[in-house]
């Protein structure tokens, strides 16, 4: 049964340990994550981009495929569904999908607007038991086509925001989706401690965790960071492995050209990148 994210990212907050955040955009992408977290007792949320859900060819699809799997795969530790970088129309889709938790990115709104849509979707999230996550000021880099430079939030913004009554809030702090750019400045740590001041036990998402370096995410944790969404990093690993299964000729040998033996090693690399980020942010065992 999937949960909202509410719960486990109260705890990690508590508990100074993060929950990640992997993005899902097939069966072998949803199959490897539960599994890893399965196997690490690690609670765990599941993102989809709207991008990654059309491709899905819609939301109900995604929820009953997650609902489905975790059924027959017996998975046992919390689970939520999230919507990644949602709009107000995406949220309500996703909401009528059975997800459990949402993202509603009102950053391209003025902050009027984008407060008053969020106090709406906040009361639906409520009556229905889900999470909902909002974001102040823009994350950098492309995300389905929506493009920000890597902003840091204004402090006070964030505090308003998260007196609103959402479950956590992302703030940018320097940080970019996909990969980093030779020339990136690094977090900016100022700016997360501002944030975490003013709006108290409130989770704090991180977005574009692929490429951060190590340290760098623990103290982000250490600084009130409770969810750190991954995706670019599992696609790369899952491209890596096949394209060295394909270079190999693997797929000449035998029956090596059937999906379910040319897509295995790079479903057994999301795995592996899976577990090294879930001992990176603490989650190891959190859901025992």
């Amino acid at each position: 049964m999937l949960v909202s994210a509410k719960e486990m990212l109260t705890k990690a907050k508590a508990g100074k340990y993060a929950v990640g955040q992997f993005n899902i955009n097939n069966l072998e992408w949803t199959k490897s994550i539960l599994l890893t977290a399965e196997e690490l007792k690690s609670p765990v949320i599941l993102g989809v981009s709207e991008g990654a859900g059309k491709y899905m060819t819609g939301f109900k699809t995604v929820a009953a495929m997650v609902k489905a799997m975790m059924e027959e795969l017996n998975i046992t530790v919390p689970v939520a569904l999230h919507l990644d970088h949602g709009t107000y129309e995406g949220c309500k889709k996703c909401i009528d999908a059975g997800f459990s938790s949402i993202m509603f990115d009102g950053s391209k709104y003025p902050i009027e607007e984008n407060v008053a849509k969020t106090k709406e979707l906040i009361a639906i999230c409520r009556e229905k038991g889900m999470s909902i996550e909002a974001e102040v000021g823009s994350i950098g880099g492309e995300e389905d086509g929506v493009i920000g430079k890597g902003e840091c939030a204004d402090p006070n913004e964030c505090k308003m925001i998260a007196d609103l009554g959402v479950d956590m809030l992302a703030a940018g702090i320097g940080n970019i989706h996909g990969k980093y750019p030779a020339n990136w400045e690094g977090l900016s740590f100022e700016t997360l401690d501002a944030i975490q001041k003013l709006t108290g036990d409130m989770p704090l998402v991180l977005h574009g965790g692929t490429g951060i370096p190590a340290d760098q995410i623990k103290k982000a944790i250490s600084l009130g960071v409770s969810k750190i969404n991954v995706n670019t990093e599992c696609q790369l690993s899952f491209a890596e492995a096949t394209r060295k299964y394909i270079e190999a000729g693997k797929d000449l040998e035998g029956k090596g050209f059937d999906p379910r033996k040319l897509l295995a090693p790079g479903a057994e690399a999301i795995k592996a990148t899976v577990k090294e980020k879930m001992e990176l942010f603490g989650s190891v065992g959190k859901a025992e």
